[in-house]
């Protein structure tokens, strides 16, 4: 919707001057605005790389996710080859010559934690 409105601005990217036709355009067109777009976004994700940087200098420990493989004790096939990083083809053979006990619970098969760890004991 434009108006006939005439208001002299200054572009917020380029610096140069523009007549714009409503009270809240800020760029001279949409090139300028795409590229001011962009540069925000290289700039937000350099910040967010220099956080990380100075969390992991700081030696902070972020609080893990209590819903993580680590923490829980059954855990579907997928999660189990995950954990023991190999592929979920490994653990469905597994389970066929009973080296593991899934038990199916819906559409998923679930393993015991425990069945896992005594792979290795």
């Amino acid at each position: 919707m434009s108006s006939n409105l005439k208001i002299p601005k200054t572009c917020l990217y380029c610096g140069k001057a523009f007549i714009a036709r409503t009270t809240v355009t800020k760029y001279c067109g949409h090139k300028c605005n795409s590229r001011h777009y962009k540069q925000l976004k290289r700039e937000e994700k350099v910040q967010d790389s220099l956080q990380e940087d100075i969390q992991q200098k700081q030696g902070s420990t972020e609080v893990s996710n209590p819903n993580s493989i680590a923490y829980k004790d059954f855990l579907s096939i997928s999660e189990a080859s995950e954990l023991l990083g190999v592929s979920r083809w490994t653990i469905q053979r597994m389970v066929k010559r009973g080296q593991l006990k899934a038990v199916p619970m819906g559409r998923k098969h679930i393993v015991a934690r425990w069945q896992i760890e005594s792979l290795f004991n």
